[in-house]
């Protein structure tokens, strides 16, 4: 299987040298890393080519990199069935950088864009219907940035005298932020089955 992947890997750098700016094979799977303005074409190439014939779109996702002035990977697994190989693509972006729309080759990319949209803020140019999938209206910031808070902003809650939702900010009481780290390693007063320590007495 590496063997084939391999060929593929060489027959899509020889096909197309501008888009492809590297491959790499690991743990069974092909990755290519592919240019930001060349995307469209190369999913395409895939799409068409008759060694490839990559006609599943499985998912669209996307990896933050926060230290990064590509911020983002945007990443792109599709399934060949006549073919009977799978190939992932990743495209460097930054914040500022506008990912052109696949829905043109793959409509079923809509609501995968859309997702990513949602979770990461990475906007897709020529989408026609580019808004939050997964979160409420309103809702500010994207979950999946690893500078998005773990409590988020907003909590939604039933209040049972205005009789409707209500939204407010996030307040941590202290009181639930106590944490129980004792175990007999910190000379806690208790042992838990399991956790003697040899020689210790019971």
């Amino acid at each position: 299987m590496s063997e084939a992947l391999q060929e593929l890997a060489a027959h899509l750098e020889l096909k197309r040298p501008t888009e492809v700016s590297g491959t790499s094979v690991a743990h069974g799977e092909l990755t290519v890393t592919v240019t930001l303005a060349g995307l469209v074409d190369f999913v395409e190439f895939l799409r068409t080519d008759r060694n490839c014939r990559f006609s599943t779109l499985v998912d669209i996702t996307a990896v933050d990199y926060p230290e990064r002035a590509q911020r983002f990977d945007v990443v792109y697994h599709f399934l060949s069935m006549y073919q009977n190989q799978r190939i992932r693509l990743r495209v460097a972006a930054s914040e500022e950088d506008m990912v052109p729309s696949i829905i043109d080759v793959h409509p079923t990319a809509n609501w995968f864009e859309r997702e990513v949209f949602d979770m990461f803020g990475i906007l897709f140019s020529g989408h026609p219907d580019l808004r939050r999938i997964l979160t409420d209206y309103g809702f500010r910031g994207h979950p999946l940035r690893k500078d998005f808070p773990t409590t988020g902003y907003t909590e939604v809650r039933y209040d049972e005298v205005l009789k409707r939702v209500v939204y407010e900010p996030v307040r941590l009481v202290q009181e639930y932020r106590q944490f129980d780290f004792m175990s007999p390693w910190e000379g806690a007063e208790y042992i838990l089955p399991g956790d003697e320590k040899p020689g210790a007495k019971g």
